[in-house]
Order: C-alpha cells, then structure tokens, then sequence
C-alpha cells in the first residue's frame, strides 16, 4: 500500500510539473503587451490615473492586442507627491500599510479602494471589467518594516519573518525591503503567502524587480527567482512573472527556465545612443528567445513621460523623433521583445495611437521564428524571422548612423532563388516583385520593415 502511495505522489507530483511547465507557456505564448506607470509616474500613480488608462487602452489598443495594465513600484509608499526612489528612515517612517503576516498592501490614500483589506481586488475587477489583464511591480524580499515587527510567516506554524530574512541583501536604490533566505525553514511559505494574496486580488502579471540585488554585475538571485516560479505554480492562478533588471546573459539559461520575461538592460530611456547600444543586447540575447520565454527590451518611452517622476526635471514628450520611435518599435517587434508603453495613454496623441495600431508590424512580434540578426556592417543593421509554416519571411533594414544609407540583401542569400513580393509594413503597400536583389534608402536613424512572400 505504501508503494502505491508513492509511486501515485510521484506521478501527481510529474503530472503538476508538466501542468505548470504548459501554464507558463500558456500565460505568455506570445510576447505580453501592455502598459506601465513607471514612465510617466514613477511611485506616485493613482487609482484613478491607472483606471483612466486601463480605459483608454481598452478604448483604442485592445483589439491590436494591447492587454496589460501594470502599476509599477511603491504603490505600498504613502503620498501620491513622492518623486524618485523613496526611502524609509531609520524608525521605519513612514508606515508601510501591511496585514499581520507581513504582507505589503496598497497606500489607501492613492488607491482608496483598498481599503479596509481589499488590496487590489477592485482595481483589478475593473481592468478584467474592459476585457483586460492587471499586473503590479514587486520588490524582491520581505518588507524590513515586517522584520522589526517579526510578523508571523503564515502557512507555517512558528516561523517569524526575523528568521528568513537576510538583512545583507538591501537593495541598493529603494530601502524597504530585505532580502528572504532560502535556506532557512518558511523562506518559501513566505512567497507562497504573497501569491496565495495576489491571486486573490486577481492578479495576472508581476514584475518582480531587483532580483540581481542590484544593478548591473550584482549578484543575480537564483534561489529567490525559483521561490517566486514556485509560488506562481501553486496558487492557482496563471500569472506572468517577468524580471527585472539589466540582468546578465550569464544567467541566462536559468531565467529562460524561471521567468516569462526578463530585463536584457538597466531602465531605458527615450535618448539615441541608449537606443543605439540595446541592437548589441538584442542580437545577443535572440538566440533565448522561446515560446513563453522572452527577453525584454524594456518599456517603450513614448508619448507623455515623467509627470511625476521616476526622474527628475518636469514632464515631457518623448525625446525620440517620430522616426526613432518607429526604428524602436521596428526593433523590438522583430527581436519579440514584450512591448509595455511607457507614456500616459490618457494624452494619446494621434501618431501614438498610429504607432501602436499598426496591425501588420506587431503581427511580426506576435507570430514570427528564428528571429536574428543577419548583418551588422557599420552603421547598416538588417534582421531576419520566418514566418511560421510558410517559406515567407520578414526582413527589417535599421540606419543607425547620421546621414542617407542604402541597404541591400541578396534574396537568393535569404533563400528566395524565385521571384518574390515584397511588402513595406509600415506604409501597408505593396513594393512589388523582386528576383535578385532588394534595397531601401533609409534616412538616418531610420527603419523599414518588410514581408517577404514567394510567388507561386
């Protein structure tokens, strides 16, 4: 009887690997798309900004697959005027609002539906309301503030956050939060708890954030990564974990197996030569790319930015021409990087709404294979992805010099010895057919971005 026992607990237990290995999958197939406060608001967004863009998407994105509304970092931080990265002193001040296991619930006075223990249950009942999908930021760790209080780990008879926490591991930018150590009994129990609450909330997407303790070369935090994955595949509720940030590709075959998504760089913004160096990390890190498992170029800083924060200086219009913002987008939609805006939707300009509704051009992000970087010669950048089940393909010429370029492929190189049609996306016209060759003046920190289809 007892080998029975274990040999079905062995075949449960597979059965439940192989149903969250699909979930992760299922949750993210395609690269998510959405939108993020950070940009625009840094810690400081509001209920009603983040209702007032979940209704702006739903009004004008959804339907070329826009679906996220993510609220980005220290939604647990009091007063909607804090700017940058805000700390907390010494005698842990101010008062993060938490229950009594120790778990960060949103500051009432920016999201008033929280109250009395709702959390975000009715933000995220009204996203979900328009046929969309709600996410949060999370700082990797245990709240201090719950360590010096040594609130009692729930799930786990006996166990205080006093003794998971690893007080060594502070993030460096934002003080909140210590880091868990895994090795010590109700570590895991701890991150359970949180997903046990955030599913409850309803929520479909988490950025977790500061999971390499750090910035840059700052040691990558596996075992807190694979709690979090774990937590995600017990509670019930499929959520897209991405992570964050400027993670290093050393790691990279351990978050390809961890996360749906991952930072390839520190937070990027709207300037050319940040735009220039992420083709490098792109053409490095496609090889990763797999179904359910995307890098992540970052958000996409386009349209009203800083309103509030993150950075200091008063608000403003992306810095990106209208022609370096179709170059981003041309890139990330052929690397399939997730595409989360970073500008406020509730001041859509018409070239933005043109941007991000071009239903060709994220066609190639949403269904498109063997995504790489064809050629880098100079200032002259040509990509390359098929089409699934087709011999088609999609190509996509980049200018990222200072002056006129004429860029060139040899069809028979890219394998059409035929005649082919080829198609410019953005325009949405037809080119004509082409035999042996294909080139595109491309104005400076320009990009075209084209379909390849044979003649039969």
């Amino acid at each position: 009887m007892n080998i029975r026992k274990t040999e079905f607990a062995f075949f449960m237990g597979f059965m439940l690997l192989v149903f969250n290995l699909n979930a992760q999958v299922k949750v993210a197939s395609t690269p998510p798309m959405g939108w993020n406060s950070y940009d625009c608001y840094g810690a400081s967004v509001t209920e009603d900004e983040v209702k007032a863009n979940a209704g702006m998407m739903a009004a004008h994105l959804k339907d070329y697959g826009w679906e996220y509304i993510v609220i980005d970092y220290c939604w647990f931080y009091p007063y909607s005027g804090a700017m940058g990265n805000p700390p907390q002193n010494e005698d842990f001040r101010p008062q993060l609002t938490m229950d009594k296991y120790g778990r960060l619930f949103p500051a009432v006075d920016k999201f008033p539906s929280s109250a009395d223990g709702r959390g975000f249950k009715p933000i995220a009942d009204y996203v979900h309301s328009l046929g969309l999908k709600f996410g949060i930021h999370l700082m990797r760790g245990i709240p201090r503030q719950a360590v010096h209080s040594d609130a009692p780990v729930k799930g786990i008879e006996g166990i205080t956050a006093s003794m998971i926490a690893d007080k060594s591991s502070i993030c460096t930018w934002l003080n909140s939060m210590y880091g868990v150590d895994m090795t010590k009994r109700g570590a895991q129990e701890y991150y359970n708890s949180l997903f046990e609450l955030y599913a409850s909330w309803g929520v479909d997407f988490v950025k977790v954030d500061n999971i390499n303790a750090g910035q840059g070369d700052a040691p990558y935090r596996k075992e807190e990564a694979e709690a979090y994955r774990k937590a995600i595949d017990i509670c019930g509720r499929p959520i897209v974990l991405s992570f964050s940030s400027g993670l290093s590709y050393k790691n990279a075959e351990h978050l390809r197996k961890t996360g749906n998504m991952w930072r390839i760089s520190n937070d990027f913004w709207d300037n050319w030569e940040a735009l220039k160096k992420q083709f490098e990390r792109c053409n490095l890190w496609s090889n990763q790319i797999v179904e359910g498992h995307w890098p992540d170029a970052d958000m996409i800083p386009i349209g009203r930015l800083n309103r509030r924060g993150p950075i200091s200086g008063l608000e403003r219009e992306s810095n990106f021409t209208i022609i370096e913002q179709r170059t981003l987008m041309t890139l990330w939609c052929i690397f399939r990087s997730p595409l989360m805006i970073g500008g406020d939707l509730m001041v859509l300009s018409p070239e933005m709404k043109t941007l991000f509704s071009k239903g060709e051009v994220l066609e190639v992000n949403k269904n498109s294979q063997n995504n790489h970087q064809l050629s880098h010669e100079e200032q002259k950048i040509i990509w390359l992805a098929d089409i699934p089940g087709t011999q088609n393909k999609y190509l996509a010429f980049f200018n990222i010099g200072d002056g006129d370029s004429l860029i060139e492929v040899k069809l028979k190189d890219i394998g059409f010895d035929n005649q082919c049609q080829i198609r410019d996306l953005w325009k949405g016209i037809n080119l004509g057919s082409f035999t042996s060759t294909f080139s595109q003046k491309i104005v400076p920190h320009g990009s075209g971005l084209y379909k390849i289809s044979i003649i039969k």
